[in-house]
């Protein structure tokens, strides 16, 4: 079966409208740009987001959409948590016990003063003090 008469719908094509192209066409002179001004030059162009002096909506709203790869250590302060100080060994696990940890941590860090002190005692790859890396 061959489809004869396709034709687009009436209405749904109007002509381009070409402006510049003297007077006698209806939009010469000017060709609707208005009088003067920069925006009526040949070349104006806006930059993006520009809003005539005001602060662009993408600078006035703040930025969003990264996180950081990097783990961040558990940090607990020596002088305040006394009990690490008193562990034989250091471990995960025997920080646990002496000292209540929010949410799940792989890494734990040890600072305040007697925290290089601590670095003998360490027997995780997981715990670091100050100073250490």
């Amino acid at each position: 079966m061959a489809l004869h008469n396709l034709q687009p719908a009436p209405g749904s094509i109007s002509n381009r409208k070409r402006v510049g192209r003297g007077a006698g066409s209806g939009w010469g002179k000017t060709s609707t740009r208005g009088q003067k001004g920069q925006k009526s030059r040949t070349g104006y162009k806006v930059k993006f987001g520009f809003e005539g002096g005001q602060q662009p909506l993408q600078k006035r709203l703040p930025k969003i959409g990264f996180t950081s790869k990097r783990v961040k250590p558990y940090v607990i302060n020596v002088e305040k948590v006394t009990a690490v100080c008193e562990l034989d060994e250091i471990t995960v696990e025997s920080i646990k016990s002496v000292h209540n940890i929010k949410g799940s941590f792989s890494k734990i860090k040890l600072i305040g003063k007697g925290a290089k002190d601590l670095a003998s005692k360490i027997k995780d790859s997981n715990i670091v003090t100050s100073g250490q890396k």
